[in-house]
C-alpha cells in the first residue's frame, strides 16, 4: 500500500496550479448547474480514454484527434443537457467551435482545448448559450472551484463525485485530485487512446511532473479496476470520456516507469479512479444496493469477465437484488448462458460468509439465512466456475422501480 492520504473534501482543484468552475449556461430545463470549465495555468500533459461505441459523440471524436498529436492541453470545457452525439457534420463544427470559443476566452489555442458532452443524444448544441456560458465559466474560474464543477457536470446524479490525495514524490508533496459523474447508461468500455481502438465523464489532474507516456500508462493501469468493472444498465453511452492532466507545479523531477516513486503515484492515481468508478455504482440510477461480483475459476480472466458481466446485467438478477430474494438459480442461469466454460460439479457460490451453492447444488443454508446476506446496502458475490485460474470482479448494482421512473421519461 503506497503512503498516500485522502484530503477531506478534495477535488480536481486541490492539486496546485488548476482552475475551475461550475455555472448555469441555461441548458438544461431545471436551471441547475450545466457547465464547466477546468483550467491548468500552465501547460499540461495529458492522457485519455473513451467510448468503443460505434456512435462516438463529436467532442469524443475532437478529444481523440487532439490527444493523438501528443501536446500539451490547457482546459477541458464540459456542458451537460446535451450530448452532441448523432448530430452529423454541425455536430462536429460545433464541438471544434466549442473548443476555439473557449481557446479564444482564455488566451490559448484552440488544440489546448478539451471538450465534453453529457446529455440527450440526437440533440444539436444550443451554440449561443455554449458561447455565453463558456465567457460566463471563465469569469467564474477558482482555486475552489472544483467542488462547483464537479455538481455542473451531473445529470440524473443525486450528488457530485469528487476526491483528492497526496503522497510524497522525490521529496515534493504531490496531489492527485479528480471528478466524474454518471449515474445511468454506464457499463463502460474505455480503450485506452494509444492502443487507437448520458454517460460517464471522468477528468483526474495531478500537480507532479510526469512524461506522457506515464500518464498513459497510469491511465491504462487504472481502467479494468475502475470504470471497466463497473456497470450500472449494460449500456455503453456515446459520449464515455476519461481525461488525466498533470501541469508539474508541484516541481518534482518528473515522472517516468523507471522512476522510483513511479508505483506509489500509480497506486494513488489508481485509487482515485477506482474510488470516483465506485461512487457512480452507489450514485447509479434508483440503486439501493451495490454488489461487488467475483468470478473465479473460470478458463481464463476473458471468460471470468464475460460470466461476470452475464450475471450483473441480467434483470432477473438485478431485481431479485432489489428485493432481497436469494434467488441463486438466476445467477446460475445467466453464468450458464455467459458462454464462459463452467465444472457444474465443482462450481460454488457464496453470499458474503454464507455458503449458497456446493457443487452446482443448493448448500442447505435455510433461505432466510440467504436472504439477510443479501439484505444491505452493499454486499459480495463470489462464485467459482471450477474450470481454471481466471478471475473478474465487477462492481454493479440492482434494479428498482425508480430507474425505469426515471429512464421512461428522461429530458435533461
Amino acid at each position: 500500500m503506497a503512503d498516500f492520504k485522502v484530503i477531506e473534501n478534495g477535488h480536481c482543484t486541490t492539486p496546485a496550479g488548476f482552475l475551475a468552475s461550475g455555472i448555469v449556461a441555461g441548458l438544461k430545463r431545471s436551471g441547475a448547474p450545466d457547465m464547466a470549465l477546468l483550467v491548468s495555468a500552465t501547460p499540461a500533459v495529458a492522457a485519455g480514454a473513451f467510448t468503443q461505441n460505434a456512435f462516438a459523440a463529436a467532442p469524443v471524436l475532437l478529444d481523440k484527434e487532439i490527444l493523438r498529436r501528443n501536446r500539451p492541453v490547457r482546459a477541458v470545457l464540459v456542458n451537460s443537457g446535451c450530448a452532441n452525439a448523432c448530430t452529423g457534420e454541425l455536430g462536429m463544427a460545433n464541438a471544434r467551435k466549442m473548443a476555439a470559443q473557449a481557446a479564444e476566452t482564455l488566451g490559448v489555442a484552440p488544440h489546448e482545448v478539451l471538450v465534453s458532452s453529457t446529455g440527450r443524444i440526437g440533440v444539436q448544441l444550443p451554440m449561443a448559450k455554449i458561447v455565453a456560458g463558456t465567457k460566463a465559466a471563465k469569469a467564474a474560474l477558482s482555486a475552489s472551484g472544483g467542488a462547483d464543477a464537479a455538481r455542473a457536470i451531473m445529470t440524473t446524479d443525486t450528488r457530485p463525485k469528487a476526491l483528492a490525495v497526496s503522497l510524497t514524490v522525490g521529496g515534493r508533496e504531490v496531489r492527485i485530485g479528480g471528478m466524474s459523474k454518471g449515474a445511468g447508461m454506464i457499463a463502460p468500455h474505455l480503450k485506452p487512446l494509444k492502443a487507437l481502438h448520458a454517460t460517464m465523464l471522468a477528468y483526474v489532474t495531478t500537480d507532479a511532473a510526469v512524461t506522457p507516456g506515464f500518464l498513459q500508462d497510469c491511465l491504462d493501469a487504472s481502467l479494468d479496476a475502475s470504470f471497466n468493472r463497473i456497470t450500472v444498465d449494460g449500456d455503453t453511452s456515446t459520449n464515455d470520456s476519461f481525461i488525466a492532466l498533470a501541469n508539474g507545479a508541484a516541481g518534482n523531477a518528473p515522472l517516468d516507469n523507471a522512476s522510483p516513486d513511479a508505483a506509489a503515484f500509480r497506486e494513488a492515481f489508481c485509487f482515485v479512479v477506482g474510488r470516483l468508478a465506485r461512487e457512480m455504482v452507489l450514485d447509479g440510477e434508483g440503486v439501493t444496493r451495490f454488489v461487488e461480483l467475483v468470478v473465479s475459476g473460470a478458463k481464463d480472466d476473458a471468460q471470468a469477465r464475460t460470466c461476470a458481466e452475464a450475471i450483473a446485467n441480467s434483470l432477473l438478477v438485478k431485481t431479485a437484488w432489489f428485493g432481497a430474494d436469494p434467488n441463486w438459480g438466476r445467477i446460475l442461469c445467466a453464468a450458464g448462458y455467459s458462454g464462459a466454460e463452467i465444472n457444474t460439479e465443482k462450481t460454488t457460490l457464496d453470499y458474503g460468509d454464507t455458503p449458497i451453492v456446493r457443487g452446482g447444488m443448493d448448500a442447505g443454508v435455510p433461505e432466510a439465512e440467504q436472504a439477510r446476506a443479501i439484505n444491505k446496502r452493499e454486499f459480495q458475490i463470489r462464485l467459482d466456475l471450477g474450470a481454471g485460474s481466471g478471475s473478474f470482479t465487477i462492481w454493479t448494482c440492482d434494479l428498482s422501480y425508480e430507474y425505469v421512473k426515471i429512464n421512461a421519461d428522461y429530458h435533461t
